[in-house]
């Protein structure tokens, strides 16, 4: 048996605190050190709940013994960041979005390549029960072929609406919405994409907070992706239509609603991930449908993965240049919907 992954935390605002902390402390090949922050509330913070020591800054970390560090940081810090611990020989799992535009995102994966230090990003949503659902169905042939994905994070919270950390709606739900589409259709040939900002504020422009994505992949299937923040009446989470079917989920996965209700997988055990039977999904096929059983989520394995990549075991959870591609298509949203036009991917 190999040693335990010693990997620290950069950040524990939201997403650090209730979507990383939790699993890295769960996961059984990982040895938890810490927890970068600054913040002298959150270090009190890390102290009371963690029982774990906080560092003042990568260096730090690295000096106490971290081989790898997970990044959870505001958007506009992960390549600043990423870069720093890539430079320090940390391995990195950096949070999504995991860059503000393409060119950026390239040339962070090429130094990982060129430092040879593993780096890789927290598309957790990968493992959400429904889309694991959702790619069986598709392998397993139950929709025929498929022609279209809808796919949708929608919610009804205008005030305050997006987290500033976040970048926008687009970078923040669309870095999911868009990462799933590419891995359930393959690659994309044209995009088109419509986006409603907030208000503007002291002279500032306001962040996207309702985004609508159009994806034609090059296998021919379409993706329409929405994501919002003011949408009172949320739309099915899935709705996947094939030649001889199709898949519909309404609610969320449940892991996220876990682990801010204090969960965990160390906490849960073998229950860890599983979906009510009120929330599976169904196959239908006009007036008649079928219940699906919804495959268990699962977050709980990101970090296992990502040690036993670091380790040389296996391979990392998810490849940096999918992010890349990610971003790709997230450069070519953003302009199609200042241009109005479709925007053509070589």
């Amino acid at each position: 048996m190999s040693a335990p992954l010693r990997i620290g935390l950069a950040g524990y605002g939201f997403g650090g605190r209730y979507f990383h902390a939790p699993l890295l402390a769960s996961a059984p090949n990982c040895d938890f050190l810490g927890v970068v922050t600054t913040s002298p509330e959150r270090r009190a913070r890390v102290a009371e709940e963690l029982g774990r020591p906080a560092y003042a800054s990568l260096a730090e970390l690295a000096r106490g013994g971290a081989e790898a560090v997970a990044i959870s940081t505001p958007a506009a810090t992960h390549l600043p960041l990423v870069r720093q611990a890539l430079e320090l020989g940390l391995a990195v799992v950096c949070d999504k979005p995991f860059a503000l535009d393409a060119r950026s995102a390239r040339e962070t994966v090429e130094l990982a390549e060129r430092l040879r230090v593993p780096l890789t990003v927290y598309q957790n949503r990968r493992w959400d029960s429904d889309f694991l659902t959702l790619r069986r169905l598709v392998e397993q042939g139950t929709l025929g072929t498929l022609i279209r994905l809808e796919s949708r994070f929608e919610r009804f919270q205008p005030e305050p609406g997006p987290p500033a950390a976040g970048g926008g709606t687009l970078l923040d739900f669309g870095s999911h919405l868009i990462d799933q589409a590419l891995v359930l259709c393959g690659p994309v040939e044209r995009v088109y994409a419509e986006l409603r900002h907030r208000e503007a504020t002291g002279g500032e422009p306001g962040l996207d907070e309702d985004v609508f994505v159009a994806l034609t992949h090059r296998g021919g299937v379409r993706s329409h992706l929405s994501g919002s923040w003011r949408q009172g009446a949320p739309g099915l989470r899935f709705r996947a239509t094939g030649t001889t079917g199709s898949y519909v989920v309404e609610g969320m996965d449940g892991q996220e609603e876990l682990l801010v209700a204090g969960a965990s997988p160390a906490s849960e055990g073998d229950r860890w991930g599983t979906e009510p039977v009120s929330r599976w999904g169904r196959v239908l096929r006009g007036d008649r449908g079928e219940q699906v059983a919804s495959a268990r989520g699962a977050w709980d394995r990101f970090y296992p993965a990502f040690a036993a990549a670091v380790r040389g075991t296996g391979p990392l959870p998810v490849d940096p240049w999918d992010a890349v591609a990610t971003a790709t298509v997230l450069d070519a949203a953003r302009t199609s919907a200042d241009t109005g036009a479709v925007v053509n991917l070589s």
